[in-house]
C-alpha cells in the first residue's frame, strides 16, 4: 500500500471516515461503504477506488488534487469518475481540466455536475445527495447522505402477507420511503451555512469545520471569509442531535495541544462527549 498523504481513519455505526483536514493545507475525505468522498484538496493513492467526489468549493486546499485524482484512475484504466461541484465553478473547472490535458498530454476524462442547493442525486437504491447552500467567500455548497427504506403504510401494517400480495397485485402502493440523514459534509463554512440545512444537526455524523477558536480572533471578521468559531458552536449546542461530529480543518496558526484545550475547557458537555477533533 503506497501512503503518500496523511490520512486518518475512525468507525462509526458501520461507516468508515478516512481523511485529512487543515486550514489552507489541504482536505480531502472519504466513506468507503458508501463509495462517495468529500473534496480532492489531496488525493491519497488510496482513494483512487472511488469513483465519485463532492466538491465543496473550488478553493486549492479542498481542489488542487483533482487532475492527478482524474488522471490516475485512466492511468489505472477505471471508469471515468462523476465529479460534483458548485454549478458556479463547473465551466472553470471544466477548462482547468482541458488546460491540464494539454500539459499531461494524456486525456482527463471525467463526468462532471454542477450542482445547486436543494438538489437531489442518486447514489443507489439505498442512498441519495442532496445539496445545501453553505457561506464562503466563493460559491460552495455542503451535501446530505440520506439512507432510504420503504417501509408499510401504517394503514397496512396490520394486514397478513397475503393482503398485502393482494393489494400489489391491484397496483396499490402499500409502502412509502422514508429517509434518514446519515452524512453531513458542510466544507468550508460561516455558521450562516450550519442554519441552512435542518440535516446538519440531525445527520448520524457530521463533518464540519473549526477554524478558529481563540477570543482574540473576531468572529465578524472570520465570518466575513466565511469561516466557523468556537463560540458558533457553543451557541449551538443544544441543536446538534448528532452521534458523531467531526471538527477539523483547523487554522495552521494553532498547535494540536491549544486546540484541544480550548475545546476541552470550552465545549458544552452534551456536545463535547460527541465530538472528535480531527487533528
Amino acid at each position: 500500500m503506497i501512503e503518500n498523504l496523511p490520512l486518518k481513519s475512525i468507525e462509526h455505526g458501520g461507516l468508515t471516515i478516512e481523511g485529512y483536514s487543515r486550514a489552507a493545507v489541504q482536505t480531502y475525505w472519504r466513506i468507503p461503504e458508501l463509495k462517495v468522498g468529500f473534496d480532492l484538496g489531496g488525493s491519497p493513492w488510496s482513494f483512487m477506488g472511488t469513483q465519485t467526489f463532492f466538491i465543496s468549493h473550488a478553493h486549492l486546499d479542498h481542489m488542487a488534487a483533482l487532475p492527478a485524482y482524474v488522471a490516475r484512475r485512466r492511468m489505472m484504466k477505471m471508469e471515468p469518475p462523476t465529479i460534483y461541484v458548485p454549478a458556479a465553478v463547473a465551466e472553470s473547472v471544466q477548462k482547468m481540466l482541458r488546460s491540464w490535458q494539454k500539459l499531461d498530454r494524456g486525456r482527463m476524462i471525467c463526468q462532471l455536475v454542477g450542482a445547486e442547493p436543494g438538489m437531489e442525486y442518486e447514489l443507489s437504491r439505498e442512498h441519495v445527495v442532496t445539496t445545501f447552500a453553505t457561506k464562503h467567500t466563493v460559491p460552495s455548497l455542503g451535501y446530505v447522505v440520506w439512507e432510504r427504506r420503504k417501509k408499510l403504510k401504517p394503514e397496512y401494517q396490520n394486514l397478513s402477507g397475503t393482503e398485502i400480495r393482494d393489494l400489489r397485485m391491484k397496483g396499490i402502493e402499500v409502502s412509502a420511503e422514508i429517509r434518514m440523514p446519515i452524512v453531513c459534509y458542510c466544507g468550508d463554512t460561516a455558521p450562516q451555512g450550519l442554519d441552512h440545512c435542518d440535516a446538519v444537526f440531525q445527520s448520524k455524523i457530521l463533518i464540519t469545520e473549526l477554524t478558529f477558536f481563540r477570543p482574540e480572533h473576531r468572529k465578524e471578521k472570520i465570518h466575513k471569509f466565511g469561516h466557523t468559531h468556537l463560540d458558533d458552536l457553543i451557541e449551538r449546542a443544544d441543536r446538534f442531535e448528532n452521534e458523531l461530529v467531526i471538527l477539523g480543518h483547523f487554522s495552521t496558526r494553532y498547535h494540536e495541544e491549544q486546540i484541544r484545550r480550548a475545546v476541552e475547557k470550552r465545549l458544552p458537555e452534551n456536545l463535547k462527549k460527541r465530538a472528535m477533533l480531527w487533528l
